[in-house]
């Protein structure tokens, strides 16, 4: 799922370095802009963007003709003067995110998570662009709906059902989960609410699944193909991958897909360790 999230964002990438992209992909701020005193100006920057993304365009040809003819001193020359042509539409555009901050001091300087919604909306049909926003809708409510009944069967079965209230009747127990339900629900929405200032929410869900999907893998690897590994040697061998993994977040430049290996095997190689020192003990 990720390899195909990150394919279509590496899809519309290379889209958008043949295509002229808008100056900034947040309609509602821009149309804002236009109408207020900063218009002229701010027109006049989108004239000067259009005429950077065209020449950026040119030199992305250019380069690529000259990989195609295997000869690198061109390919040398255009890379550097594809990466000059980005840097001048890069200017153009942060003048514009300027010039919109000053008209709305409060407005989203970001507009990672409206590129894909703008590339839907403008170049697909609209049949098309209805049935990807049914499809949104369906799996968002599913997928909603199916987390929401997990987070709050797990927390009665194993937090109120264990500790608090373990001869509870049924409809006590029908409460609870329903109360979970509405605590869950209120915690995603404010979390929600903060993770749309994280700039791009793909990136920002990937980072926090990668925090702990590797944890998670390593413990399902060592009960598969490490059945003589004890419960024990596993669950400390997963609060020290953890650890591993939430260091090398904290105090590393390490990108975030390599969390998922290094909780992974961080959890296999402890639990095989700590195994030959826990579980020998107690069989004694």
């Amino acid at each position: 799922m990720q390899f195909f999230i990150l394919f279509i964002g590496a899809m519309v990438f290379v889209f958008y370095q043949f295509e002229t992209p808008p100056i900034f992909f947040n309609t509602v701020e821009t149309q804002e802009v236009r109408s207020s005193d900063y218009g002229d100006q701010f027109h006049s920057l989108e004239e000067k963007y259009e005429i950077a993304a065209a020449e950026k365009e040119l030199k992305a040809r250019e380069l690529i003709s000259a990989m195609r003819a295997e000869d690198e001193q061109n390919i040398n020359e255009a890379e550097i003067e594809l990466r000059e042509a980005h840097q001048n539409a890069q200017g153009i555009r942060d003048e514009a995110i300027q010039l919109m901050q000053e008209n709305n001091p409060d407005m989203d300087p970001k507009d990672t998570n409206y590129i894909f919604l703008g590339f839907v909306t403008e170049y697909l049909p609209a049949g098309l662009v209805g049935l990807i926003i049914a499809a949104i809708i369906a799996a968002s409510m599913s997928s909603t709906s199916g987390e929401l009944n997990a987070l709050a069967s797990t927390t009665v079965v194993d937090i109120y059902k264990r500790i608090f209230k373990q001869e509870a009747t049924d409809r006590q127990y029908v409460i609870a989960s329903k109360v979970a339900t509405i605590i869950w629900g209120t915690y995603a929405i404010i979390l929600a609410e903060y993770a749309s200032r994280l700039g791009s929410l793909i990136e920002a869900v990937n980072i926090l699944g990668s925090l702990f999907y590797g944890t998670i893998l390593g413990i399902f690897l060592v009960a598969f193909y490490f059945k003589w590994v004890k419960g024990s040697a596993t669950f400390y061998a997963a609060f020290i991958a953890e650890a591993a993994v939430i260091y090398c977040y904290v105090f590393t430049d390490m990108a975030f897909l390599w969390f998922n290996v290094v909780g992974c095997v961080g959890v296999i190689a402890c639990a095989i360790v700590l195994n030959l020192f826990i579980e020998k003990p107690a069989q004694r």
